[in-house]
């Protein structure tokens, strides 16, 4: 296993295809609460799922969305965002320039906070995911996944918003490196669950074989403490290893009952949505999509890879909401427990070009990044944008 830290800080209906398969309750950006249950209390000792009540129901199986506004344009290659608390802004990764940025949520300035030292952005790598600490309040912790010369890794740097604009990032603090890094395939999304733990998707980096090898990081959703450890209660003691067999995760998000769910980009058949079991092969390179192996995951939805290629997801109201770069659109998939409950819909295909990242920002709203400043979009003016959406 490859994992080293450092003590710093003291702190479908789509193209023809549906699928929906019976996952078992497995559990973006922002601060998370705490969750109330003691660690490892769940069935699975995974400390990721609580107790649900009784019965719920589906979310309805359409819906609707609205675009409210452009938040803020004119970002490069933006990449995560990390909501501030109270509305006092959002943060924005840069993948190509390695700054994080705040952008004012009601007159959209953008405001460099400083740059990350150490990203080697190169084809899909450079500065990627980004979180808040969940004691931010106190700490004032940014959280941030990215590409180095040598790995991915995660970092966390001090905000000290007393500086001067472009000098309000301390150094990154590594508190875990050693993921795979590739030309393609790096992952990249991070997030605090409801337990307070930091999940974060890697890539397999192009070495299809790494995502079945659970001594390797890559191909993986890895579940560390805010200090970079393995999370009590991992499916394998003393790994942070979390779920494996994965091609490229870049989405993950938590319902309101503390399951996750996670995105993943295919090759060239299918591109999925999993709901998250700990410990779950979910079968790539074996597997694309759904499969008959009963020792594999299968997604609870799929997508041809022209319809999706989906980077963030978010949950509001019983409904995850996913960006699609290739595909161009977003995609809302009704949920029932763990499971699709009505073909997915499509809104704003092709109206804003690539979608990387989907946010919830309370009620119900999202904020949505375009990415067509990243090399393989193709820009217009403005681009690229934050906007404001309301989803039904």
């Amino acid at each position: 296993m490859i994992v080293q830290r450092r003590g710093g800080a003291a702190v479908l209906a789509v193209a023809g295809v549906l699928v929906v398969a019976g996952c078992s309750s497995g559990g973006g950006g922002g601060v998370a609460p705490k969750a109330p249950w003691a660690e490892g209390s769940s069935a699975s000792g995974s400390g990721s799922s609580a107790s649900a009540p009784a019965s719920e129901s589906a979310a309805p199986a359409t819906g609707s969305v609205k675009v409210l506004r452009t938040v803020a344009e004119g970002l490069k290659s933006p990449w995560g965002l990390a909501p501030l608390p109270d509305g006092a802004g959002l943060l924005v990764s840069d993948r190509d320039d390695g700054t994080i940025s705040k952008v004012d949520e009601k007159t959209g300035k953008i405001t460099e906070l400083g740059i990350v030292s150490g990203v080697s952005a190169a084809g899909e790598g450079g500065l990627l995911g980004i979180a808040l600490s969940p004691d931010f309040a106190s700490d004032h912790m940014i959280y941030a996944y990215f590409t180095s010369a040598s790995d991915n890794r995660i970092v966390r740097l001090l905000w000290d918003e007393s500086k001067p604009a472009k000098e309000q990032l301390g150094a990154p603090d590594t508190i875990f490196k050693g993921i795979p890094k590739g030309f393609i395939h790096n992952g990249g999304r991070i997030a605090f669950g409801p337990d307070g733990m930091l999940y974060a998707g890697t890539g397999e980096s192009g070495q299809r074989g790494l995502a079945q090898d659970k001594g390797s990081l890559g191909g993986k959703i890895l579940r560390l403490t805010p200090e970079g450890d393995p999370a009590p209660g991992n499916p394998f003691p003393g790994s942070p290893v979390y779920t494996y067999g994965h091609r490229n995760v870049q989405g993950l998000a938590w319902d309101d009952r503390q399951r996750l769910f996670a995105s993943e980009f295919g090759q060239d058949t299918w591109d999925e949505l999993n709901a998250i079991k700990p410990g779950g092969d979910y079968g790539w390179p074996d597997a694309e999509g759904k499969s008959s192996d009963p020792k594999y995951v299968n997604p609870i939805a799929q997508w041809h890879t022209d319809d999706a290629s989906p980077s963030g997801i978010a949950y509001v109201n019983g409904v995850i909401w996913m960006a699609g770069l290739k595909g161009q659109r977003l995609w809302r998939i009704p949920l029932d427990g763990t499971t699709a409950a009505a073909a997915p819909q499509a809104f704003l295909t092709g109206e804003y070009g690539r979608l990387r990242t989907v946010v919830a920002a309370g009620g119900d709203k999202v904020w949505l990044v375009t990415s067509n400043t990243d090399g393989r979009g193709k820009p217009k003016a403005g681009d690229d944008r934050i906007l404001e959406l309301e989803v039904k």
